[in-house]
């Protein structure tokens, strides 16, 4: 009996330490896991998640299912024609409106890895002159973006670019969503996107 009990409660304690298992947020197949929002173009190609602008020229996202509010995210990106895009994280879409904060991924000298919450205080983190230099346009770039509680923290092509504390971000909960801006003629490719939840 006394045994028995001891292996239940290594069993418990195993259990509570284990490590979280990371999630393949994009399978590269489909779109399965995700809603699109907007008449921009999404679309898989060569196993890469690509978006692109169609007609309208206006904004799109892509969002996940299911919301994550603590956790730790990996993905490559590369860009091809115009790169304005971006990151969203506990984010909420309504039409093409969305509530939330921003990783930016944009050309270069355009603060990629900045911070910028939409429809709100706009840019909270912008990126000094001295680390535009770490994003390489035309090749695959890694993005990692770590939230916990209101702690955020990016990293581009693994240099420190953001480390902040907001309490509003510490509140709030959604989806992570990715971005095509209006205007045009923006093209990226994303690939690897891997998200272990804290």
């Amino acid at each position: 009996m006394k045994y028995s009990f001891a292996v239940v409660l290594l069993l418990a304690a195993l259990a509570f330490t284990a490590p979280t298992k990371t999630i393949r947020l994009f399978n590269g197949k489909d779109l399965t896991g995700w809603k699109v929002y907007g008449t921009e173009k999404w679309y898989v190609d060569n196993g890469e998640l690509v978006c692109e602008s169609g007609p309208d020229k206006q904004y799109g996202y892509l969002a996940t299912e299911e919301q994550y509010k603590n956790f730790d995210l990996s993905l490559q990106f590369k860009q091809e024609a115009n790169g304005n895009s971006g990151v969203f994280f506990r984010s909420s879409i309504e039409g093409t409106k969305i509530s939330g904060w921003q990783v930016e991924v944009a050309p270069p000298n355009h603060d990629t890895g900045g911070i910028y919450e939409s429809y709100g205080r706009g840019w909270l983190v912008q990126i000094p002159d001295e680390k535009e230099t770490i994003l390489k346009p035309g090749e695959w770039n890694t993005l990692r973006i770590r939230v916990m509680g209101d702690h955020v923290q990016t990293f581009l092509n693994g240099k420190p670019m953001v480390d902040m504390h907001d309490e509003k971000i510490g509140q709030a909960n959604g989806s992570v969503a990715l971005q095509i801006h209006d205007g045009g003629g923006i093209k990226v490719r994303w690939r690897k996107l891997e998200l272990k939840p804290l």
